[in-house]
């Protein structure tokens, strides 16, 4: 790489990126700025100030990004009832390219020509930060330390801190097996005996659900309010896209709801086992859809679930910034103009049951020609005999031809 001489790296306060502030001043000679994010992870963001003072960085940056996190990235996404391969709700993914879009703003503040990150070689972060980078700022250059130096492993790092008088938090207690990621939507758990796709994950490693079988024997009941697609309210009370989260996790997680055990294609080529707790984003998804089924035209609806997995994939690889997501985008918000109303939900031992939904505006359910009693005339059923006529008749033609099975 040319001469770089500022950077801007993403930066944890962990022994990874604190291993990276050093090894960018020793290996590029260069000034570092530290930006750490707090979107939600549940872990105090402040010390990692300290840390990087200790480093010797003069310009750092530590932002509360919850309310523009949960507003502008996650919200979108569950517009679209996005998920990926079936099953994952995306946490990870749809965190990358607002902490791309940071890092290319400090960037930008602070004359910077270069960013780093933490990501390894061998993920889908290092691809989602990489792109949503250029795409905000083509000329930016990028370091990714793990796929530049050779310490690969805990016992090299720790080396390197030693080496460097890099202080290290050595924490009590017994250490996580797992490679946990966490944010406003959810956590993730990966290694250990995860890596075996036969293993039952243990119990003991969930940090935000109960078990199914320990959770209440008692229902539990809200009200979700919709105002054009977005959760606006629970059981009448006005809340902020963050706390419509936050205030979800608690309540599904208390009920056993929330829990993902996958293996998914990574787009690097390899196939990962993950597990995975989203109790608001599985709540967020069944309402969502509820009120949809209530609120959207046939053929809008099923078009929104025909460009689905396009938009999922598009998100899970880090092409958020790019315009088909752009576009994409734009024609699912116009859909949402009529999704207005409340669904009524109820959690129970790790299910997620709709019960009901109503919306005063936007209903497009017809209850006197729904009904299995006399409708007065609102519906000639004598039409449906030229109906499926029309349908059945190039079936009729291929049949006469001999072209049935």
């Amino acid at each position: 790489m040319s001469s770089v001489n500022k950077v801007v790296l993403a930066y944890s306060g962990g022994l990874d990126t604190s291993v990276i502030v050093k090894w960018l001043q020793e290996e590029y000679n260069c000034e570092v700025v530290t930006f750490t994010a707090d979107i939600g992870q549940g872990e105090e963001v402040e010390p990692a100030r300290a840390k990087a003072e200790a480093l010797g960085v003069k310009e750092i940056y530590i932002d509360d990004l919850r309310e523009e996190y949960a507003r502008d990235f996650v919200f979108p996404m569950f517009r679209a009832n996005t998920i990926y391969e079936g099953e994952y709700l995306l946490g990870t993914s749809i965190a990358r390219p607002l902490i791309a879009k940071r890092l290319i703003e400090i960037a930008n503040e602070t004359g910077a020509d270069t960013i780093s990150h933490g990501a390894t070689g061998k993920g889908n972060d290092q691809v989602r930060f990489e792109l949503g980078a250029y795409a905000l700022k083509p000329g930016i250059k990028v370091i990714a330390p793990w796929r530049e130096w050779d310490l690969n492993s805990r016992d090299k790092l720790m080396e390197y801190c030693e080496k460097h008088n890099i202080p290290v938090e050595m924490k009590r207690g017994k250490k996580s097996p797992f490679s946990m990621d966490a944010n406003l939507l959810h956590i993730s758990y990966e290694g250990g005996n995860l890596e075996d796709p036969w293993s039952e994950a243990e119990d003991d490693m969930w940090r935000w659900t109960v078990s199914p079988e320990e959770a209440p024997d008692q229902a539990t009941y809200m009200t979700i309010s919709y105002q054009k697609g977005d959760i606006v309210a629970i059981d009448g009370e006005a809340m902020s896209p963050a706390t419509v989260i936050e205030y979800l996790n608690k309540v599904a997680g208390a009920n056993g709801v929330g829990r993902l055990d996958i293996v998914e294609n990574r787009y690097v080529g390899m196939k990962s086992r993950g597990c995975y707790e989203t109790p608001a984003g599985t709540v967020m998804m069944k309402a969502h859809r509820a009120i949809e089924s209530l609120t959207l035209d046939r053929e809008v609806a099923h078009m929104k679930d025909e460009l689905m997995p396009r938009y999922a994939k598009l998100i899970y690889n880090g092409y958020w910034w790019a315009p088909e997501r752009l576009m994409l985008q734009t024609a699912i918000d116009q859909s949402q103009d009529v999704v207005n109303g409340d669904v009524r939900i109820k959690l129970y031992k790790g299910s997620v049951s709709v019960v009901g939904r109503q919306s005063a505006t936007d209903s497009l359910f017809d209850a006197n020609i729904a009904t299995f009693d006399d409708d007065g005339g609102a519906y000639n059923q004598a039409d449906a005999e030229g109906f499926i006529k029309l349908n059945a008749l190039r079936l009729r033609i291929a049949a006469n031809r001999g072209r049935t099975m």
